[in-house]
């Protein structure tokens, strides 16, 4: 989840096209139409370039809650549902994170327990540090209000402290029926764009 700055797609091979955005699970297909591109962001947004390299020596210390759910919650990796589409991209002339965008389709029972057990171990968490490599980031957490739209909602605040460097990030996550949308960055870039996002993300074409 936290800031994933690549673009990327995933197929479960097996899946048929909804009929709307409630049906199970949508085709990536029509999940990667749903991403925001630069068109809709609009001018001074550049896509980022796709991730490859991860690292999997990645310690959790005083969040034992974040810990049990492993390297991939620690870390802002992918969350484990069988159809995702990605985005991210950066503002120039700005220092801010920019903003990343993550699609999900599933069942609902899925998506909500999936994204609900990350949120939460990371809320019983004011502080905590993850250690990657030879980096130790400390980071402090603080839950938000999510905008009221979808079935689900969840919003918070993460402050990271790392090499004399501090980043503030903005997490929302939204869930309507088996659609999934988390957008992820600068905080006011995120509350700019979630609407436009959640929007392009449920429209049944």
């Amino acid at each position: 989840m936290q800031l994933l700055y690549h673009q990327q797609t995933k197929n479960l091979t097996s899946c048929t096209a909804p009929s709307s955005v409630h049906s199970l699970p949508a085709v990536i297909a029509a999940l990667s139409k749903r991403r925001l591109t630069e068109r809709d962001l609009g001018k001074g947004y550049v896509p980022m370039p796709e991730r490859t390299q991860h690292n999997d020596d990645v310690t959790v210390i005083g969040c034992p809650a974040l810990d049990k759910l492993g390297r991939d919650a620690a870390t802002g990796q992918s969350l484990d549902f069988p159809n995702e589409a990605k985005a991210a991209f950066t503002y120039s002339g700005s220092s801010n994170p920019g903003v990343s965008e993550e699609l999900y389709s599933d069942t609902a029972g899925k998506l909500s327990d999936g994204v609900g057990r990350i949120f939460d171990a990371v809320a019983s968490c004011p502080k905590y540090q993850v250690v990657s490599g030879s980096t130790t980031t400390a980071i402090t957490t603080q839950t938000t209000t999510a905008p009221p739209l979808g079935e689900e909602q969840w919003s918070q605040l993460l402050t990271y402290f790392a090499g004399g460097q501090r980043n503030v990030i903005k997490q929302t996550a939204i869930r309507s029926g088996s659609v999934l949308v988390i957008v992820s960055g600068s905080p006011d870039l995120v509350d700019t764009h979630l609407n436009n996002a959640f929007a392009k993300a449920t429209a049944v074409s």
